[in-house]
């Protein structure tokens, strides 16, 4: 029996829990058919474990196995299935770090202001760890990321009941950009005629040079770009904007995305907390640098460290930041019980994750008395805010999208071999003064170049030429497989964008294109056609660099399946094996903090079970394992029925959870297994499986429901205790007894 590996990802939150209920059934119900699954540790405990082996002792220590995962990438007998996982913000490597020093871990500190050359060097070191450190190594393939058929259909028949209607008075919300001196108004870009070794310099008014990267080799073909956002003009926008909300009556909320983005946007955030909450702030620079405080970590940073002064002056600093509130705009909240704010810490708001529930709660979101309120979302950068825009005009004008008749918009999305358009993180600086910062090449010669002011934020980004050329491919091959119009959503007003669009122009004929949609439209244009199509309950392709991959693989999944974590997501590695994503890991905290509190995990894992399916199918196509198309096949039915059946996870505590739908997933698994009949061993095994599942529902389901209501302790939040974790994720002993056996 040809036998094949499937590599599933260890990872954080709560996908991570959901694990621990689904993986059982995975491995039972492959036992004995050549399929074998092995569990890799890329959570990011396990990462920051990995980097310090030095401190730890033998039985602690783990190895690099995202490094080996991404060594991977580049066998065609790959197979991963890739769960969500956490994107780093600094505030959360730190109550990482702070929770494996508690569980007797020799992880030191992370030096916030590093001072001496081992305090540089270490901080570089946990940059291995920060922000969107998975996916650019496991991603080397181009995104093919939809809704499963069966996905579509049920979501049409059983629509989310989370949109709201938009008010038809009127409403103040909408989405503030800036106009001018932003990453969209100063990009420039090239194509390279020949590969090189480039170096990023700065050279200040006098003409002193400081190397800031060095040793980037760059590939024939590529392209490249530099950008510059002016610090001056991003805080006259928020400063604008801020009086533009209290003058309008309005919320006023900021939406980035500092984990993926974890130099520039950090950085943003920054900016308007100082603005925001100037009038404190300002009137205390030294006490706040002396007890550490950072604000690009938010308001919570300098809560968290006024402990650190006399008891009057932190009574002193509280006092001012309160009044603040009395003179500024109200601050969308993300929990008003406990007083966190939108500009509480940078990774509360992730803007693919916000924005579409600005567009699903009728544009509101949430104020200090716990009601949705009209919000005016600051969305400083132009490259992407103008979509936003668009969708949120649309809707005020046209009203709330319907779940049960609109279309969708997939997605085709170049992100193979690091294509990050918004910045490759080892190339984004804070300008150190007023100058030049250029990226030159081994001859001195400036490719390119950006006048900066102290403060300001560079970014230089790439996109290699063989991933574009595969992206074109997949377009072609989706618009033709789909008989979709596949839209290229590419500006050429944009430095970036503009390159981009001839080599999709070029390499658009070697298809033949006959009888196909393809067209190129700038985002606003791109949304306006999509959103046409999509009240008209029709498909559209969305053909996108890799922001937009992201964002839009939130958007429109939210609003159509009520969370993105529905969705299909396929990359078909550039070198022949395959990367199967399940869903989206925004909500995973929530979850968690639900599980912790009431015993209830509402964790969807649907894109686990969806994601499964392809990855066997591989298995089948690459191996020749006839065992592998049946589990396919049937697995595949059960998903149907899993939807049909209605038995998805509940929000409220004392009803069906994640737990309870992976058994009824398990249940209806075995039964398609029982009822085909194209392996034979399969069946048999399977007849006796579903028979006894069948018996035991009841009793199964009530041991399920049965373990919730109560607190759950489960020794650790971001690296949790196995046995305690496996028993509270597997409370079903009648369950747990019928798996074993078989």
């Amino acid at each position: 029996m040809p036998s094949a590996k499937i590599f599933w990802t260890k990872i954080d939150e709560a996908p991570a829990l959901a694990t621990y209920a689904l993986l059982p059934v995975v491995q039972a119900y492959t036992k004995n058919t050549g399929i074998h699954i092995e569990i890799i540790d890329i959570s990011l405990a396990g990462r920051i474990i990995a980097l310090f082996p030095d401190n730890l002792s033998e039985s602690q220590k783990q190895v690099d196995a995202l490094t080996a995962l991404g060594e991977l990438t580049q066998s065609p007998d790959a197979n991963i299935v890739k769960l969500p996982n956490i994107s780093a913000s600094i505030p959360q490597l730190q109550a990482a770090i702070k929770e494996l020093q508690e569980q007797g871990y020799d992880i030191p500190d992370y030096p916030e202001e590093p001072k001496s050359d081992t305090e540089k060097a270490l901080q570089l070191r946990f940059t291995k760890v920060l922000g969107s450190a998975v996916n650019p190594v496991l991603r080397e393939g181009n995104s093919d990321r939809r809704a499963a058929a069966s996905v579509k259909r049920f979501a049409q028949s059983n629509p989310h009941r989370m949109m709201k209607p938009w008010p038809d008075n009127g409403s103040l919300t909408r989405v503030a950009h800036m106009t001018e001196k932003d990453f969209y108004g100063n990009e420039k870009s090239k194509t390279l005629v020949d590969a090189c070794v480039v170096s990023i310099e700065y050279a200040d008014t006098a003409g002193v040079k400081t190397t800031l990267k060095s040793g980037l080799a760059l590939q024939k073909s590529e392209v490249i770009d530099t950008s510059v956002m002016s610090v001056k003009a991003l805080k006259a926008f928020y400063a604008k904007t801020i009086n533009e909300a209290k003058n309008e009556g309005a919320l006023l909320s900021l939406h980035l995305k500092a984990t993926m983005m974890k130099i520039s946007d950090p950085i943003m955030f920054g900016h308007a907390v100082s603005v925001y909450y100037g009038k404190a702030l300002d009137k205390y620079t030294a006490e706040l640098k002396e007890i550490g405080a950072n604000i690009n970590n938010g308001l919570a940073d300098v809560e968290d460290k006024l402990d650190r002064l006399s008891a009057d002056k932190r009574a002193q600093i509280q006092a001012d930041i309160a009044a603040v509130y009395n003179e500024q705009p109200a601050l969308a909240m993300v929990d008003s019980r406990r007083g966190v704010t939108n500009l509480h810490v940078p990774n509360n708001v992730i803007i693919d994750a916000s924005m579409p529930n600005v567009v699903r709660d009728g544009g509101k979101m949430w104020n200090n008395d716990d009601e949705l309120q009209d919000t005016i979302a600051m969305i400083p950068d132009r490259c992407y805010a103008t979509m936003y825009y668009e969708i949120i005009e649309d809707c005020k004008i046209r009203g709330q999208l319907d779940p049960s008749t609109m279309g969708s918009v997939s997605n085709v999305g170049l992100m193979a071999q690091k294509a990050e358009e918004y910045g490759s993180h080892d190339k984004t600086f804070e300008a150190p003064g007023d100058g030049v910062i250029r990226v030159v090449d081994a001859t001195g010669t400036s490719l390119l170049e950006q006048v900066v002011e102290s403060g300001d934020i560079f970014r230089m980004c790439q996109a290699k030429d063989a991933p574009i050329q595969d992206w074109v491919k997949l377009a072609v091959t989706r618009a033709r497989a789909s008989g979709s119009p596949a839209i290229f959503w590419l500006d050429e007003n944009r430095g970036h964008d503009a390159e981009i669009i001839k080599k999709v122009n070029l390499y658009l004929q070697n298809y033949d294109l006959s009888g196909l949609d393809l067209q190129i439209l700038n985002p606003v244009n791109a949304m306006k056609f999509s959103l046409k199509r999509v009240r008209r309950g029709e498909d559209t392709i969305s053909v996108t660099g890799n922001v937009l991959r992201d964002y839009l693989t939130d958007l429109f999944p939210i609003l159509e399946l009520g969370t993105s974590a529905r969705m299909l997501s396929i990359v078909p590695l550039m070198k022949g094996g395959g990367l199967f994503e399940t869903g989206a890991g925004g909500s995973a905290p929530k979850h968690v903090i639900q599980f912790l509190q009431e015993g209830h995990l509402r964790w969807d894992s649907l894109g686990e079970y969806c994601a499964l399916v392809p990855s066997l199918e591989q298995i089948a196509r690459t191996s020749g394992n006839a065992k592998a198309t049946v589990l396919a096949e049937t697995l595949d039915e059960a998903i149907s029925t899993y939807l049909e059946n209605a038995k998805s996870p509940s929000r409220k505590v004392n009803e069906l959870d994640n737990r309870g739908s992976t058994f009824y997933l398990a249940l209806y698994w075995a039964r398609a297994l029982a009822a085909q009949d194209k392996d034979a061993e399969l069946k048999s095994r399977f007849v006796a499986l579903s028979k006894e599942l069948t018996k035991n529902e009841t009793a199964i389901a009530g041991e399920l429901l049965s373990a919730q209501g109560e607190a759950v302790d489960l020794g650790g939040y971001f690296k949790p205790d196995e046995a305690k974790t496996a028993a509270a994720m597997r409370p079903s002993q009648s369950l747990n007894h019928i798996l074993e056996s078989l």
